[in-house]
């Protein structure tokens, strides 16, 4: 049980004290926590970004007709600011959430998407992504994700 916790903001001031009987992973991600120290009762804030969505999970383009399967995530925007200045301006996403990398697919090609977060939802039409590299990095879709064909560090 957790005692005289204090809560705090994304700039990490306190804002009350409380007594929660239950510290979980939610109210973590809520409070954008990256670490709790347990012994002592203090929050470490580092403006952690938290990814929405999970890898083997399958997405969509909020835009653009494709889906894909998440394979990597990256903390926030890491390709090349090339990459970046060639999204139209109205368009483009702010860099500071996290950025995933999709085997994707549309009605004609397969290939590898780098898409911001705020440009995907999660696709529940419990349909298989058919990219031929899936089988490199997971095994058999089942029930509506692929899961990992290796252990993470």
């Amino acid at each position: 049980m957790v005692q005289n916790l204090t809560r705090l903001d994304k700039e990490c001031r306190p804002i009350d004290h409380r007594l929660f009987p239950v510290l979980t992973n939610v109210i973590l991600d809520k409070l954008g926590v990256k670490q709790y120290l347990a012994d002592s009762g203090v929050f470490v804030c580092m403006n952690q970004q938290f990814a929405k969505y999970n890898l083997g999970q399958i997405v969509r383009h909020r835009k653009h007709p494709f889906r894909g399967v998440v394979f990597d995530v990256d903390p926030e925007f890491a390709n090349t600011e090339e990459w970046y200045e060639s999204i139209p301006e109205d368009s483009r996403p702010a860099k500071e959430q996290p950025f995933y990398h999709l085997l994707a697919e549309n009605d004609h090609s397969f290939y590898v998407a780098y898409v911001s977060e705020q440009n995907l939802v999660a696709d529940y039409s419990g349909e298989p992504v058919e990219h031929p590299d899936i089988p490199d990095m997971f095994g058999p879709f089942q029930d509506g994700q692929y899961p990992l064909h290796f252990q993470l560090n």
